[in-house]
């Protein structure tokens, strides 16, 4: 796997370390931060028994959902140089279904990495179940590929070049998707994650019936419309915010059940 031959296995020296670095500059990070605490909570709620003493043997006591956005933060530090284009796979317009199927194995050659990153991380968990970073950056990535503006357009970097207004506020698309349409509802990430199981609930086993394939079509479709009424919107966030509040919930909530059940396959 040379895309992670440079995955360390850290002592606890450096564990420390790096977990006083996240708290410390969580806040730059905050949005984002929110969203990935969420679907680890969700994920968490979701474990076998087993799998959740594993998880919390490797990563600390809850530490999938404290570390959940650890893979964001550590690319302030040099450790990890080469991960930046682990978080997003961005994906053309208009490709038919089985031409977006492929991705998961034909890998793109530009535009991100992550399907072929997240595949490396699943082997080298099999191998290595007590790899902490390799855990870190599983849960974290795994919960990017549910994201709408991780599997964007290459064009426009992700939505990122696409400029918005947010109440007031300059911002841009891939930011709204990432952060602001959650910070929205004023929720703390452990409020949402209970609204998430109270609301989406009942739809834990059909969710959990999805293939790798059908969840990626399915947020892929969802871009699609993201992008398709974006011309059309009249610049009012509250409108926004109304119209795909709901859609973002989903993907948090169907995020964080299948990222528990690869974690119970895996552990």
């Amino acid at each position: 796997m040379p895309i992670l031959e440079n995955l360390k296995l850290h002592n606890m020296k450096r564990l420390t370390t790096i977990f006083f670095l996240t708290l410390c500059v969580a806040s730059a990070f905050a949005w984002g931060a929110k969203g990935h605490r969420i679907v680890a909570q969700v994920a968490y709620d979701n474990l076998s028994n087993k799998t959740r003493k594993q998880v919390d043997a490797v990563l600390g006591k809850h530490g999938i959902i404290y570390l959940a956005s650890w893979a964001d933060e550590i690319k302030s530090d040099t450790i990890y140089p080469q991960s930046y284009d682990w978080h997003f796979q961005d994906l053309d317009g208009g490709l038919t279904d089985a031409e977006v199927v492929a991705m998961l194995t034909d890998y793109p050659q530009e535009g991100g990495n992550m399907f072929r990153v997240l595949d490396s991380l699943e082997l080298e968990l099999k191998n290595h179940p007590t790899n902490h970073d390799a855990l870190a950056f599983y849960v974290h990535l795994y919960a990017d590929r549910f994201c709408p503006m991780h599997v964007a357009r290459l064009d426009d970097k992700g939505g990122n070049a696409v400029k918005m207004k947010w109440f007031g506020q300059n911002t841009n698309l891939h930011s709204v998707w990432d952060s602001k349409l959650i910070e929205n509802k004023g929720f703390s990430y452990s409020e949402y994650a209970n609204y998430l199981h109270d609301v989406y609930g009942a739809q834990r086993k059909d969710i959990q019936k999805m293939s790798d394939e059908e969840t990626l079509l399915y947020t892929y479709h969802l871009t699609d419309s993201i992008y398709k009424y974006h011309p059309t919107w009249s610049g009012n966030a509250y409108h926004y915010a109304y119209h795909w509040a709901q859609s973002a919930e989903y993907q948090m909530y169907m995020a964080g059940i299948k990222l528990a059940q690869a974690l119970n396959a895996l552990f």
